[in-house]
């Protein structure tokens, strides 16, 4: 099935809103209506909803980093329904490609460590661990594009 990244639209935004992780990972992401919230006050931020097909499947969203040449993956969740298809990892290989094309040469991101946390997901998707806790508690992850 064909994965792609959409902008979220007016007659969208309430289906991409009910998306939704599984009970037992809530903890690792903020639902996605509070990630297009927070969006809108960082003018720095694009985010995309993730589809399979005509299916929403995911939402992604990602800033620009205070250094150059440099992003951060500030959101990223699969819904429960769909997690273990392929649709997120294709849809971190086109964010990758097209953050590519736009000049950024590094990605960062950040996860809850834990139980249920997506850290072995990043790690198989190429982002290697940083060493550092941010300033929220998350461990630090980054990825050479």
């Amino acid at each position: 099935m064909i994965v792609e990244l959409r902008e979220i639209t007016a007659a969208t935004v309430r289906t991409i809103c009910g998306l939704e992780v599984a009970e037992e990972q809530r903890g690792n992401v903020a639902p996605v209506a509070i990630s297009i919230a927070q969006a809108h006050f960082e003018p720095r931020a694009t985010f995309r909803a993730i589809y399979a097909g005509d299916e929403p499947v995911g939402f992604i969203l990602w800033r620009e980093d205070d250094k150059p040449d440099t992003a951060y993956l500030w959101r990223f969740m699969i819904d429960r329904r769909h997690q273990g298809k392929g649709y997120g990892r294709a849809a971190l290989e086109q964010t990758f490609a097209m953050l590519k094309t736009r000049g950024v040469a590094r990605l960062s991101t950040s996860v809850v460590r834990g139980e249920h946390s997506p850290l072995g997901f990043y790690l198989s998707a190429g982002f290697i661990e940083a060493n550092e806790v941010t300033s929220s508690g998350e461990w630090l992850l980054r990825k050479n594009l």
